[in-house]
């Protein structure tokens, strides 16, 4: 259910609904205010924001994972980036020109809090279920994601493209000042309730500090030795750090494409209109891009895990990144929206899949231990500063060369490396006391 009530962020805020109302804010005719106004273009700016987002929880994450498994706390800090995500989407209600670097700072906090309480999230995965259940299990959660998160966007798509029937104006005075796009202010509204309000569920029943944990002493000193005792049990592994190092590349190749395909679709991708004109590809094109992604996406978790039981994870994580490759390969070619139909359905289709296996691999791949959070910590760093990267890569490319097809080639690299990188992760584990003897 966690997954059902925060995956709306991932598809109303970073996917959907606010590139397209953040491209509409800081453009007008064709001229990017934002570069007018800071020299810096306003696909770069929103990309920075983003990644300033994943560094500020790369940065607290392992500290605060050694401190909740010292303390037995996972299920506190998970309501606090929870709620802290939640209300800064709420917040973004209030976005526009004079307000852009307080809605960017908003759009950082939400990126923050929706990666900070994965963290915590995933680490009750070794806790509430066997090893052999744990592909089913992870695939079953961004299943309920997929869906919960389809059926809001849905609802927040009527009230955009229907507000009259909603009883909704198209502008509203607050504060003195006159909104305007309010139909699609208030969807990031009713992300930040959806978010908070079916996290509910998962709070009631996800079991709290399980081992009894007992802190002493200093809760910050004990955290951080707890951190290092971590760290150094998985230097001892040569699989796990292996395929951490795989999952870090892999993973910033797929979050670069989720967080900013919609941008690189509106430069890039056309469409005919009724004369017959090209003119670039229309918000509702998108849209149903977005969707056939989302639906597609949840065969695609459920094709992945009947793939790992039949080869293996790192057999099927590689399949998948072969795919990636191929859809890459596509992306640098796409002209029209049909195209680009074709290709978020082979997103979706391995994007499911992905993101289920690279979880619930990682939970695999675990020895023996209580230090749940402080293990995800590190799985949750390397996806995160990889998405930095990534994010970043993408918007100073774009920002050095002027092209969004130079783009598609860095993520390409990504997953030519990733492809590598898979191949060298031992499929049984080594310790460092098997390679000494």
């Amino acid at each position: 259910m966690y997954d059902w009530a925060n995956s709306v962020y991932s598809l109303t805020i970073t996917t959907a609904i606010f590139p397209v109302f953040y491209l509409a804010i800081t453009t007008v005719e064709g001229r990017d205010l934002v570069l007018d106004r800071h020299g810096i273009p306003a696909q770069s700016l929103y990309s920075y924001a983003l990644s300033a987002g994943f560094l500020l929880v790369a940065l607290i994450s392992p500290l605060l994972s050694g401190i909740a498994d010292h303390t037995g706390s996972k299920k506190r800090f998970l309501k606090f980036f929870c709620y802290l995500g939640a209300t800064s989407c709420a917040g973004l209600f209030f976005f526009g020109p004079d307000t852009l670097w307080i809605g960017l700072v908003l759009v950082m906090l939400a990126c923050a809090g929706f990666s900070g309480s994965l963290i915590f999230y995933d680490a009750f995965l070794p806790e509430i279920a066997e090893p052999g259940d744990h592909d089913r299990i992870s695939a079953r959660g961004y299943t309920m994601g997929y869906i919960g998160s389809v059926l809001l966007l849905i609802l927040n798509l009527a009230m955009v493209m229907m507000p009259d029937r909603f009883g909704i104006p198209d502008s509203l005075v607050l504060f003195g000042q006159e909104w305007g796009s309010i139909p699609a202010r208030i969807a990031f509204v009713s992300v930040g309730i959806w978010w908070a309000g079916f996290a509910q569920f998962a709070f009631r029943v996800l079991p709290d500090n399980p081992y009894g944990r007992m802190p002493s002493g200093s809760v910050l000193l004990n955290g951080y030795r707890e951190l290092r005792k971590v760290w150094k049990e998985l230097q001892g592994t040569k699989r796990l750090r292996a395929y951490l190092m795989a999952f870090f590349v892999f993973n910033m190749g797929i979050q670069t494409v989720m967080y900013l395909a919609v941008t690189f679709a509106k430069g890039e991708v056309k469409q005919l209109n009724d004369i017959g004109e090209a003119v670039p590809i229309s918000d509702e094109s998108l849209i149903i891009s977005i969707l056939l992604i989302q639906l597609v996406a949840i065969g695609g978790a459920y094709l992945f895990v009947g793939l790992s039981r039949r080869f293996g994870n790192l057999s099927a994580l590689t399949i998948g990144c072969v795919v990636w490759i191929l859809l890459v390969v596509g992306a640098y070619r796409v002209q029209w929206a049909w195209e680009f139909y074709l290709l978020a359905c082979g997103v979706g289709l391995v994007m499911g899949g992905s993101q289920a296996l690279s979880r619930s691999t990682y939970s695999k791949f675990l020895p023996e231990t209580k230090d749940h959070a402080s293990y995800f910590s590190f799985y949750d760093v390397s996806y995160y500063v990889g998405t930095v990267l990534g994010t970043f890569a993408y918007g100073a490319v774009y920002q050095i060369t002027g092209d969004l097809r130079d783009t598609v080639i860095i993520i390409g690299c990504f997953f030519v490396l990733a492809l590598v990188l898979l191949f060298l992760v031992p499929r049984k584990e080594v310790t460092m006391q098997a390679q000494e003897a």
